[in-house]
């Protein structure tokens, strides 16, 4: 049977007609034909960053920054469905709750990588200079986060589904904004939790470990660019301009993501909070981040 798509408006591709499935919404849900290309170099950075993450994990056995694995997983798969999206079927529900689920959820567990870091560098270098108890620190923000995450899940899926179903998506943008605004809020008293450890603790700091905390820093504000950028997008409202023009989500949802996840390549807490290996592989990335 034929979707009554007459009523609808959003973006339709004059270019590629509408599949005649139950799967495909009325409209293009992105806003747009996703880039090809874009699908294609995410999947390709991500992957390299998972070799160079998996390899770095395995050779420090920082453990507490394994999430940053699982995260780039996700972030491939992610990628992977927009270029699915971008070749099969821009319209298909499935392709775009599957690319924002992964997308969304994947710097989640950046997110607690970094708070990981943080309790870290406070059992490194003394408890005296912590606002808080480490294990409160990771547990609270941890917590917090799944939270936020969750309820953005379940508001993209709802989203998707109205749009699938001819209903209104309005109210589960609601639902969407309100897990991003308290993501956005937790994420904010965190970075000034994090501040305020730096600058106490700035004396008892050997000139390396500033260097990492100031690395550390600039990718967990990397990271807050990202999620501020996701909350003006859903604020703004459905199909509006930040979520219809993918140069917005290639320099502000792509880029900030891979410099973030580059930045612990070169600075990675296995070569300032972990016993170093004798492992010669990969000589000349361990000299760049000892310089």
């Amino acid at each position: 049977m034929t979707k009554d798509c007459s009523h609808v408006h959003g973006y339709i591709d004059p270019n590629w007609p509408r599949p005649d499935n139950s799967g495909s919404a009325c409209i293009i849900i992105f806003g747009y034909v996703p880039s090809f290309t874009l699908g294609v170099l995410g999947v390709s950075l991500f992957a390299l960053a998972l070799l160079l993450h998996s390899w770095l994990l395995l050779r420090y056995r920082t453990w507490f920054f394994s999430t940053v694995v699982i995260g780039t997983l996700m972030e491939i798969v992610g990628y992977v469905f927009r270029s699915l999206a971008s070749k099969l079927n821009p319209y298909s529900v499935a392709y775009f709750v599957g690319q924002y689920f992964c997308i969304v959820v994947a710097p989640v567990f950046y997110s607690a990588a970094i708070y990981s870091l943080l309790t870290v560098m406070i059992n490194r270098v003394g408890a005296e200079y912590a606002p808080l108890r480490p294990k409160v620190i990771l547990w609270t923000f941890v917590s917090c986060d799944v939270v936020a995450t969750v309820i953005q899940v379940l508001g993209a899926s709802l989203i998707g589904s109205a749009y699938s179903n001819d209903k209104d998506p309005n109210v589960p943008n609601h639902i969407l904004l309100a897990g991003l605004a308290f993501q956005v809020l937790a994420y904010a008293i965190f970075l000034v939790l994090y501040i305020t450890f730096i600058h106490k603790a700035h004396a008892a700091l050997t000139p390396r470990l500033r260097r990492f905390a100031a690395a550390t820093l600039f990718a967990a504000l990397a990271v807050y660019l990202r999620t501020i950028i996701r909350l003006a997008e859903t604020a703004e409202g459905l199909l509006m301009f930040l979520s219809t023009h993918e140069a917005i989500f290639g320099c502000l949802e792509f880029l900030p993501i891979i410099l973030a996840l580059y930045i612990f390549v070169v600075f990675h807490p296995g070569r300032y909070l972990a016993a170093k290996s004798k492992s010669p592989v990969f000589k000349p990335l361990v000299q760049l981040s000892e310089l």
